[in-house]
């Protein structure tokens, strides 16, 4: 039998070839090509496994034509057309967690060099000066840690935070009050965290929820003398309102690895009193490069020699029989998941998923990590349908499958239902011609639609006019509705109105939008 082929095209650890070779690949380590160079050689490999230099372009997957792999060491795959490489029937694979420690422990230094003011101490102590007496630092001990993000990296950041002797104090939506107990942390609402916190770090990724979670508002409601950490993602910080901020003297100091716009060469933050900077160097420590290079070159070898499939951001774990009924209900549950998590906020302690009809004698594994798929995107920006479920264990996300055998109104039937503080919400689709996947209930109101691209929720007032006011204010900006969909509890009731749009709401329209009269909700979708 042939053995596969793997081209490491980025600079990795040795190791990561020999695991090639010892699991039976044969392998290439030629790193440095320019992109007409790696399309005349791409053609002859089955596997390719690259860090971030490499840009794995439509014309390079054109020209890949035995490809079925590529891995990433590391998480983000901006440089991977991936709609171009499922098309194409390529497995993308990246490895999330292999960098975790090395993020929490730049955090915890970053935390350090604030409260002490290294970075300033000793650029002016090699200058000539002797500025013993310019620098008046604090101590973590005993302060309070703010946490926004409990996952895997916050997770570590706590532990340390804790051996450490702070106390601390964690805000994530998934994270239940066992969980909280099992970290040894505090679960807390996040203006509760922004009064309290002393220090807070950010380890959260970005998402339409997250993105300026510090804002200038929720900046204002911090205590004065705050430090703030952000290792995590550029564009969770409001960085000029952090400037202002900073020169009024209410936060004592800031420390960002990542900035809204990277490579930073230029920032409203550069020169700000006591803000200290590095270049998104989160995940550089030669540990880290040695983790993520060793896991990309086993999983690229279990699933070329073996058929395994681990981090794979485009495939779930399916066998060749199963593949062909389920993946029509994979699309349904991952969008029922994704419309449930975007909608549904607050404590997220439980979710079950519940098929019925039809649905209830197929495989319920793969319907359930696509749920959690959809579910948890609003929160990680790194999550498929295999590590969906860790990361759901992760937060101690309580995840229940149920099987109904009977057939209701509809054939087939997939229910997603979250509990959460204000009581269980749920939404249910089915399969219009066992392909076709469509909504017929949302919050316990019918409604039927389709979930594509740029949404918009609506629950008001059930009165006349009200259509025509919504239709109005989109068509005077601009904004083409493609569908309408209606649906209500009773006559004069609450109602919930679901368009899909040609292109996403600006933040001053859904403003407006929020200001109709009778409009109780105003929720912008994306799928």
């Amino acid at each position: 039998m042939t053995k596969p082929k793997v081209l490491i095209s980025d600079k990795m650890d040795p190791n990561a070839a020999k695991i090639f070779e010892e699991r039976g690949c044969d392998v290439d380590v030629i790193t440095g090509e320019t992109p007409e160079q790696l399309i005349a050689r791409i053609g002859e490999y089955d596997g390719l496994a690259i860090r971030s230099s490499t840009k794995v372009t439509k014309e390079v997957l054109d020209a890949a034509t035995n490809l079925k792999v590529i891995g990433r060491a590391g998480i983000g795959v901006d440089n991977v057309d991936i709609p171009c490489a499922s098309s194409k029937g390529v497995v993308v694979m990246n490895t999330p967690f292999g960098n975790s420690i090395t993020t929490a422990e730049h955090a915890i230094a970053m935390m350090f060099a604030l409260a002490r003011q290294i970075p300033e101490a000793n650029a002016r102590t090699q200058a000539g000066e002797w500025p013993k007496n310019a620098f008046m630092g604090v101590e973590v001990t005993g302060k309070t840690l703010g946490l926004i993000g409990a996952g895997n990296i916050g997770s570590i950041v706590a532990s340390r935070a804790l051996g450490l002797k702070m106390k601390v104090v964690a805000y994530d939506p998934f994270l239940t009050e066992e969980r909280a107990v099992e970290l040894g942390v505090e679960k807390a609402e996040l203006d509760s965290l922004l009064a309290r916190a002393d220090f807070i770090t950010l380890h959260v990724p970005m998402t339409d929820q997250t993105r300026n979670i510090l804002s200038a508002e929720n900046l204002a409601k911090t205590k004065k003398g705050v430090r703030i950490i952000n290792c995590a993602r550029g564009g969770l910080v409001d960085e000029a309102a952090l400037r202002e901020m900073l020169e009024s003297g209410h936060v004592a100091g800031a420390a960002l690895d990542v900035f809204a716009e990277e490579p930073a060469k230029d920032n409203v933050l550069f020169g700000a009193p006591n803000f200290i900077c590095t270049p998104h160097l989160g995940a550089s420590t030669n540990e880290a490069q040695v983790n993520v290079a060793l896991q990309v070159a086993e999983q690229i070898a279990d699933y070329l020699v073996n058929g395994g499939v681990t981090n794979a951001l485009n495939m779930p774990s399916l066998s060749a029989e199963e593949a062909p009924k389920l993946r029509p209900y994979m699309g349904l549950a991952e969008k029922l998941g994704s419309l449930v998590g975007q909608l549904a906020h607050g404590n997220l302690t439980e979710i079950s998923i519940e098929r019925s009809g039809a649905a209830a004698d197929l495989n319920g594994k793969p319907i359930e990590a696509a749920v959690l798929a959809g579910f948890m995107k609003a929160y990680s920006d790194s999550v498929n349908m295999v590590n969906a479920p860790y990361l759901a264990k992760e937060r101690g996300l309580d995840v229940r499958s149920i099987r109904r055998e009977h057939e209701g109104v509809y054939h087939t039937l997939l229910r997603v239902t979250v509990s959460t503080s204000q009581g269980p919400r749920s939404v249910a689709g089915t399969l219009f011609g066992d392909a076709a996947p469509r909504l017929v209930e949302i919050f316990g109101i019918g409604i039927e639609a389709d979930l594509d691209g740029h949404m918009l929720y609506i629950v008001n007032e059930d009165a006349p006019g009200f259509i025509g006011r919504v239709g109005t204010l989109l068509g005077e900006n601009g904004i083409n509705i493609g569908t309408f969909h209606l649906g209500r509890r009773d006559a004069g009731g609450e109602a919930v109105l679901l368009l899909s749009l040609d292109s996403p709401l600006s933040k001053d329209l859904i403003d407006k939008a929020c200001a109709l009269p009778g409009v109780r909700t105003v929720m912008p979708l994306a799928f």
